[in-house]
């Protein structure tokens, strides 16, 4: 039997890069997926947002597996549009056992804007996960069957970067956050036998890495992009690899296993600068 057969997974941030290889993973281990995606760009970043076509691809991919999905087009950031679209799976597929709070935004380069990015990216990093649980948790506990939620960390929610920039700064600052909340939730949720951990990865190759922006700061030798190594000689990782490790982390195989930031990293905690 597919270790995931017969449980909902509820992911955010779904359209692409890390979201999307989530869902189709645990697709393709039994799991029926509710995905969200805001489908847009944000005025305080700097690549371009996801569209409505990457979160039709995704639909597909999962379709591919042989499973069932919700897909809604949602802002993290509206509680209610984010508890509407919870409502909808629910009522398609009766339960949620696992919710990755994957969405997430970050700015590289400086802004003319600089309070706007940082209210921006905390917003939806930060205040994104917690709506995402908050929508999440009553039909959790209801179900008396335990789950497991995911918040999407950062190598940065560990070990921020010196730098004045507002997204970079903003990023780290929400991403260290995420942590506060995870362990919150792991500890009152334990008696509900729910798990809640954050995962820590370094670079993965998505498009909010991998566009334009970045690719001219790289020309430029910009001194942040310096930074980013890894100790293992793995440039990038691939979202197919965070996704193959978050299958396990939410599958009774790590049953035992709540209130942990664990790093999926490359080795890059373990550098010196």
């Amino acid at each position: 039997m597919a270790r995931h057969a017969g449980k909902v997974a509820f992911i955010t941030g779904a359209a692409r890069g890390m979201g999307r290889a989530h869902a189709v993973k645990l697709a393709g281990e039994g799991a029926d997926i509710i995905a969200l995606d805001v489908c847009g760009s944000f005025e305080s970043t700097d690549y371009p947002g996801s569209s409505a076509d990457d979160l039709a691809m995704t639909v597909h991919l999962v379709e591919n597996q042989g499973r069932r999905i919700i897909a809604r087009q949602a802002d993290v950031r509206d509680p209610d549009a984010v508890a509407q679209v919870v409502a909808a799976g629910v009522a398609e597929f009766g339960r949620i056992d696992i919710v990755i709070a994957n969405a997430g935004i970050i700015r590289l380069t400086e802004s003319d804007n600089r309070a706007q990015v940082f209210k921006d990216v905390v917003d939806v990093n930060l205040t994104g996960a917690w709506n995402t649980v908050e929508a999440a948790l009553p039909t959790m506990i209801a179900g008396e069957r335990g789950g497991a939620i995911v918040l999407a960390s950062s190598t940065a929610g560990i070990r921020a970067s010196g730098t004045d920039r507002p997204g970079l700064q903003a990023y780290a600052a929400s991403k260290r956050g995420l942590v506060a909340l995870m362990q919150g939730w792991a500890s009152d949720l334990a008696r509900h036998s729910i798990r809640v951990n954050t995962i820590h990865p370094s670079g993965v190759a998505t498009d909010m890495i991998i566009n334009e922006t970045t690719i001219g700061l790289a020309q430029e030798a910009d001194p942040w992009l310096g930074t980013q190594r890894n100790a293992l000689p793995i440039a990038l990782l691939q979202p197919e690899q965070i996704a193959n490790a978050v299958a396990w982390l939410v599958s009774e195989e790590a049953e035992f296993i709540t209130g942990v930031a664990w790093p999926l990293d490359a080795g890059f905690g373990i550098r010196t600068y």
